[in-house]
């Protein structure tokens, strides 16, 4: 399995079709698709978050109960900080190194989530490079979990905020615990490890959009399980699906936390392959 939290080098397709990601609601422009090049992006972000809301207004949801990750890998803390300063707190990165690099340069009350496959031999640079690393969003089994936790606690660090990453398409690609783990993995998570915080689940949907609707549906499935299993209203299980491509309909399905990269920050710039 790819391992994309640690080597950025290496992109999958999926990732570099989509993996866009996201940040906190407010009112914005219009929804014009927009590349987001230097200070487009504040533009682009506005676009976004207007969407979001009228997305949940479309699902009779209030936009306040949406978060918008600004995923903002690849991208130079330069438009990060055009961002940050529209107003956004939000931002995600996939990949530790990336991520310990850049926030230093930034101020202090971003809130970062994490958003990649995450390595055992990660945890500990993550955790320590990144003070205000606000949520890993891809706890994917008991092992990452108990890393995750023990060094929260080493460090002294207030319990961090965990979602469980859920594998909705099958496909061995993509990491995340079968659909029907969920359950224990999110009772591991609760039960076994004080300095995490269970806050809900996350999934990646399939490169086939056509397919997203299921991805989206099995994920509210699994949200209903860890809900009865724990005791916990859906109130209290996140789920964050959806991104750039798909962020809307995710929305109207349910997700509490979308991840727009792309859409805001304009295409990724990989290393070009020698």
């Amino acid at each position: 399995m790819n391992n994309p939290g640690d080597q950025p080098q290496k992109y999958s397709a999926k990732e570099q079709a989509e993996e866009q990601e996201v940040p906190a609601l407010e009112s914005g422009m219009s929804a014009t698709s927009t590349t987001a090049m230097g200070g487009v992006a504040p533009a682009a972000l506005r676009s976004v978050l207007q969407r979001a809301q009228q997305a949940a207004e479309r699902a009779g949801r209030v936009s306040q109960q949406i978060r918008v990750v600004a995923v903002s890998k690849t991208k130079p803390v330069s438009v990060i900080r055009e961002v940050y300063d529209a107003g956004h707190r939000c931002f995600g990165e996939n990949y530790v190194q990336e991520l310990v690099e850049k926030a230093p340069q930034l101020p202090e009350d971003i809130e970062w989530h994490f958003i990649g496959n995450l390595q055992t031999n990660k945890v500990k640079p993550l955790l320590a490079g990144v003070p205000n690393l606000a949520m890993v969003e891809t706890v994917d089994d008991e092992k990452i979990a108990n890393h995750l936790d023990r060094f929260v606690g080493n460090l002294g660090r207030k319990p961090l905020k965990a979602l469980v990453q859920v594998n909705t398409s099958g496909e061995e690609s993509k990491s995340g615990v079968e659909p029907s783990g969920c359950v224990e993995l999110a009772k591991h998570v609760r039960d076994s490890c004080p300095n995490l915080d269970f806050c809900g689940l996350m999934t990646i949907g399939m490169l086939d959009y056509r397919s997203t609707p299921e991805n989206f549906k099995t994920l509210a499935n699994c949200r209903t399980e860890v809900c009865n299993a724990l005791g916990l209203t859906e109130e209290q299980c996140e789920l964050s699906m959806g991104m750039s491509s798909d962020f809307e309909q995710a929305i109207e399905m349910g997700s509490t936390n979308v991840r727009i990269g792309s859409t805001i920050f304009g295409a990724r710039e990989y290393p070009k392959k020698k």
